[in-house]
């Protein structure tokens, strides 16, 4: 989920050319609005999102024991807030520009298949 369609794209795009079922969003409340809400297995989230940050998503799905893995895309470098989003139960806190490589490997560990 990132408020860049073009980024969106490139995610689902890639995560479909290794096999998995992907859904994008530009916003948490079209997220929160589908059916993807309770089947996803991985959340990908932007850090900022208008509206409904990436964060204020996580909490909001810990307060309905929504527990899904969520890898953070950022393309801010603060690394006392990827520490935080770690210490809340992110899988990992990715940097824009972040390779194909990251990205997978933080699926696959997001997934159980490291």
């Amino acid at each position: 989920m990132d408020d860049d369609q073009s980024v969106v794209e490139g995610i689902v795009n890639l995560l479909e050319s290794v096999g998995y079922t992907a859904v994008g969003f530009v916003s948490a409340q079209d997220f929160l609005k589908s059916a993807e809400l309770r089947r996803s297995s991985c959340l990908i989230l932007d850090v900022c999102m208008p509206e409904i940050s990436g964060p204020e998503l996580q909490r909001r799905l810990a307060a309905e024991n929504i527990h899904t893995p969520i890898i953070f895309i950022t393309a801010h470098g603060d690394q006392n807030a990827a520490g935080e989003l770690l210490s809340t139960g992110a899988v990992a806190v990715l940097h824009k520009p972040f390779g194909q490589e990251s990205l997978l490997g933080a699926l696959h560990c997001a997934l159980g298949q490291t």
